[in-house]
C-alpha cells in the first residue's frame, strides 16, 4: 500500500496558500506518496495541480463541508477536484442527529454521489465515534450513511465506539474506499506506535480487502504536526 497523509495532521504549519505549497514539499520529503486535503487556503486548482505534479504527489481525497455537496455546489466541487486529479471527494463529518438531520445529510450525500459517479468520481464520509451510536429509535447513523455514499473509516474512532475493525472493514469492503490509520490512548490520538490501538490488525485488514492507500491522520499532533508525522512515518515504513 502507498502512504498518504491527511493534511489536517499538520494544520499548525498551514495558515496561507503559500504555506500549503511549502508543506506539500515537506510531506513529500517525509516519504508520503499522497495527500488528503482539509482546505485549500485560497489556492486555485491550477496552481495546486502544478505543485502536485512537481512533487509527484497524488491527491487521494479531500475533506470539505456538507455545503460543498449541495445541488448548487456539487458541479463546482467536482470541477475543482477533476483539475487536481482527485476522484474521491469526501467530508470530515456532518450533522447526523436527530433523525431528521440524519435524513437530510444522507439525502445530500446520496444525490451528490450519484452525480459524482457519472463523472467517474465517488463521495465518501469520514466517521468519528458518534456515528456508531444509535439514535433514539435504534437507527445507527453509519448504517444509513453507507447506503447514501462511500465510507472512509477512521479506525481509531470506530474502535473507540466499540467496533471490531476487522469485522467492520471486511463486511463493508464494497463501501470502504479509504481508511485512516490512527493511534491513541483513552480517546486521545497519538503518534503511530505511541498508543494502544490495534494498528497491526487494521493494516492487515486493509491489505486483505485490497486498499491501495493507507492514510495517516492525527487530530492531536505533538510537539508539531511535522515532527509528529515524521515519527508516524517511521512506524509506517517498518510496518506497512
Amino acid at each position: 500500500m502507498k502512504k498518504a497523509i491527511q493534511l489536517y495532521s499538520i494544520r499548525d504549519h498551514i495558515k496561507t496558500g503559500d504555506d500549503m505549497l511549502n508543506m506539500l514539499g515537506e510531506v513529500k520529503k517525509l516519504g508520503f506518496d499522497g495527500v488528503e486535503f482539509a482546505g485549500y487556503f485560497g489556492l486555485s486548482a491550477e496552481v495546486l495541480k502544478k505543485r502536485l505534479d512537481e512533487l509527484k504527489l497524488k491527491v487521494v481525497g479531500t475533506h470539505m463541508g456538507l455545503s460543498n455537496y449541495l445541488p448548487e455546489k456539487i458541479e463546482e466541487t467536482i470541477k475543482f477536484h477533476k483539475i487536481i486529479g482527485c476522484t474521491d471527494i469526501g467530508l470530515g463529518g456532518a450533522p447526523t442527529r436527530p433523525g431528521s438531520i440524519l435524513k437530510h445529510t444522507c439525502s445530500v450525500l446520496k444525490d451528490a454521489n450519484e452525480i459524482a459517479e457519472k463523472e467517474g468520481m465517488r463521495v465518501y464520509f469520514h466517521n468519528h465515534s458518534e456515528e456508531f451510536k444509535p439514535l433514539m429509535r435504534g437507527t445507527v447513523p453509519m448504517d444509513e450513511i453507507k447506503k447514501a455514499c462511500y465510507l472512509e473509516l477512521d479506525t481509531y474512532w470506530s474502535a473507540c465506539a466499540g467496533i471490531d475493525n476487522y469485522k467492520y472493514i471486511t463486511e463493508n469492503a464494497d463501501r470502504i474506499i479509504h481508511i485512516h490509520l490512527k493511534d491513541g490512548i483513552d480517546h486521545t490520538p497519538k503518534t503511530l506506535g505511541e498508543g494502544d490501538a490495534d494498528l497491526a490488525t487494521v493494516i492487515k485488514t486493509a491489505k486483505k480487502i485490497g486498499l491501495k492507500w493507507i492514510i495517516l491522520e492525527n487530530d492531536n499532533p505533538t510537539p508539531t504536526g511535522l515532527e509528529d508525522a515524521a515519527r508516524s512515518m517511521e512506524y509506517m515504513k517498518k510496518n506497512i
